[in-house]
């Protein structure tokens, strides 16, 4: 893995989690909302990553003859959680319907701050592994002295 592979494969990792910490904390914002635009409760969103692939033809033929190189990470695509949404008994709510529940959005709060945790660490992860490349090259600079 060349220098430039390594800072590039962490660079696209702290993209991506930052994407992610921002849908969790687009949940989190959303735990109360019962109309969106299209009159249902908020639906949760998830992030799904991917490995960056580069089909070209060079990139192929480098990684099957010499050595793996990491491209980094992706997000693929924001997907809506298909749980159901939670009813609550509240008869005073303007979204209550006949029988006086409220659907409310599909958000454990609990849930989210785990993944907000889990992408805190990779995020931290990536940050280390970019120090690392940074430290490395800087030794190499100070034995060319």
């Amino acid at each position: 893995m060349s220098f430039f592979s390594s800072l590039n494969s962490s660079a696209s990792g702290l993209t991506a989690q930052r994407l992610r910490m921002d849908i969790i904390s687009q949940n989190i914002a959303n735990v109360n909302t019962t109309r969106t635009e299209n009159g249902q409760p908020y639906k949760r969103k998830t992030v799904i990553f991917e490995e960056k692939n580069n089909n070209k033809f060079n990139d192929v033929l480098n990684n099957t003859m010499n050595q793996y190189n990491a491209n980094g990470v992706r997000v693929s695509r924001i997907v809506e959680d298909e749980r159901p949404f939670m009813q609550v008994y509240d008869p005073t709510h303007p979204d209550a319907n006949e029988e006086g529940y409220v659907l409310m959005p599909n958000v454990n709060v609990v849930e989210e701050m785990t993944n907000m945790i889990s992408a805190n660490r990779a995020y931290e992860a990536n940050v280390t592994a970019l120090n690392a490349s940074k430290g490395m090259a800087m030794k190499a600079l100070e034995i060319g002295r």
